[in-house]
């Protein structure tokens, strides 16, 4: 069955060939190199974790193996994904572009429209995906991300959460700066990983003091609170934050070109139908390495 097309338009001459759409939530984690990208998985690999103790010892004539290595690992598995969508050419006969599908019965689908919904649901799946990192759970389309994992792991260093707004933020932040383990901060690839309103309130507070005061950042324009990169997370929900270095959080795929591949089936020579077939296929998943390397905010 046809997936439901709904097309509201009216015909006021040749269409100047733009379409115009409401603006999509961008996939900026893995745009903006906010996590370690782990491709060519094709079902599980072994996130690994070595840890030594007592690495130190006084100096002796013997030699002596008393520290104690420890490796453990966890699991990324992606999970296979697909998107599929059936449209009936004749939906579109009577749209702007019906002079782009020919004046044949044999008509196409309309090229400016085929190149939109390309870019549309590309940027759907995107938009999809950057939740599915931090917030996603198990479920028709999803699979679990930070958010999920890492609420069920008490090895975290977990800090209570409240609403945050300007009036608040910089305590707020704060309590996530003060809570990262030593050995973490200084780190250059180390970051406190924040959803839009927690962003928009600090940089809300820094035009605020700006003028002023020299707050936890001088310039508004440098994404930093006392010394740690602020990275802005799309997909985190309002008022959650992680923070952790990039390395220690992995997204996993098979071939990263799956995820931009957007295939349009023209089913008029296979079956003899009007109907177009869009299709995509894709693997997605996350995983941490260590937890107490990972401070969370909000996240019981």
């Amino acid at each position: 069955m046809a997936t439901t097309t709904s097309i509201t338009t009216t015909y006021a001459g040749e269409f100047a060939g733009k379409y115009i759409s409401a603006a999509l939530l961008a996939g900026n984690t893995i745009a903006n190199g906010g996590l370690t990208i782990r491709p060519n998985v094709k079902f599980k690999e072994v996130v690994k974790r070595l840890e030594l103790d007592g690495i130190v010892k006084d100096g002796s004539c013997d030699f002596a193996d008393t520290s104690t290595l420890t490796l453990t690992e966890r699991i990324l598995q992606p999970k296979e994904l697909q998107v599929n969508l059936e449209l009936c050419k004749k939906d579109f006969r009577s749209d702007w572009d019906a002079i782009q599908m020919g004046y044949s019965a044999f008509d196409n689908l309309p090229s400016s429209f085929q190149e939109y919904l390309i870019g549309y649901v590309a940027g759907k799946v995107a938009q999809k995906n950057e939740q599915n990192i931090w917030a996603g759970a198990v479920a028709e389309g999803s699979f679990d991300g930070f958010s999920t994992l890492l609420a069920a792991d008490a090895g975290k260093i977990a800090v209570v959460g409240t609403a945050v707004d300007a009036s608040n933020v910089v305590v707020e932040l704060g309590k996530v700066i003060d809570a990262i383990p030593a050995a973490l901060y200084g780190r250059d690839d180390l970051h406190v990983y924040v959803p839009q309103n927690v962003f928009k309130a600090y940089k809300r507070h820094l035009a605020t003091v700006g003028g002023s005061v020299q707050g936890n950042n001088q310039d508004i324009n440098i994404e930093s609170f006392d010394g740690v990169k602020i990275f802005m997370a799309n997909g985190l929900p309002s008022d959650k934050m992680i923070a952790t270095t990039k390395d220690n959080l992995h997204f996993g795929t098979g071939l990263l070109s799956d995820s931009q591949e957007v295939r349009v089936l023209d089913m008029a020579d296979l079956d003899g139908s009007q109907n177009v077939r869009v299709i995509m296929r894709f693997t997605a998943g996350v995983q941490y390495g260590v937890a107490a390397d990972i401070v969370t905010y909000g996240i019981a």
